[in-house]
């Protein structure tokens, strides 16, 4: 497996949420009380990696913000939060879609929500290609997830449980355990996810 910076590298998220991720994380860290040496410690993301990713140098990936996210204790919309929050109606273009991918390019996920501040419930779309897996690891104690195919034949494993699904098919599961997506049908499948953390975090 790539380590941290090669995963980096090979698919970033979206470049305009490095500076937004950066700046998070910085803060985020620096209200913990934290060094660099004790984040890189906690979440297992080299110090090296993290440093880079705090001076916008580096857009993470998927997995590397979920370790960091699980290590603060904090909703995965915490790091990539950008503006305050506004009620009111808004629209969300999807031509000014932020995606965040894995590293090998067939995993992504689309928040459809504002990016305005860490949230309970996230809301997203993901998208794996024929062919891809994605390995989750176990999110935060508490935390749910409730997915719907949307389009494409997908097996989600929890906790080395396979479950089979096509279009319309949903599952409810306990997502602090290590869990998988992996794509067995013969085109692209896209998915709908629903986040649900145990309480509201600062």
């Amino acid at each position: 497996m790539a380590d941290d910076e090669d995963k980096a590298k090979e698919e970033p998220a979206s470049p305009d949420l490095a500076p937004i991720v950066g700046a998070n994380l910085r803060r985020l860290r620096g209200e913990r009380g934290l060094s660099l040496e004790g984040l890189a410690k906690l979440s297992g993301v080299s110090r090296a990696m993290l440093g880079q990713i705090e001076l916008g140098q580096s857009a993470p990936t998927i997995n590397v913000l979920w370790k960091i996210a699980r290590a603060l204790d904090l909703p995965f919309s915490a790091l990539i939060t950008a503006q305050k929050a506004t009620s009111g109606t808004r629209v969300l273009q999807a031509a000014k879609t932020k995606r965040l991918t894995s590293h090998d390019g067939t995993f992504s996920s689309r928040a459809l929500f504002p990016f305005d501040e860490p949230r309970r419930v996230e809301f997203y779309e993901l998208e794996l290609k024929k062919g891809g897996i994605e390995n989750a690891d176990a999110h935060a104690p508490g935390t749910r997830e409730n997915l719907v195919v949307s389009k494409g034949k997908v097996e989600i494993v929890v906790d080395d449980i396979p479950h089979a699904m096509g279009p319309g098919d949903a599952l409810v599961f306990d997502a602090d355990v290590a869990h998988s997506y992996r794509n067995t049908g013969d085109s692209d499948a896209i998915l709908y996810l629903v986040m649900t953390y145990v309480e509201a975090q600062k």
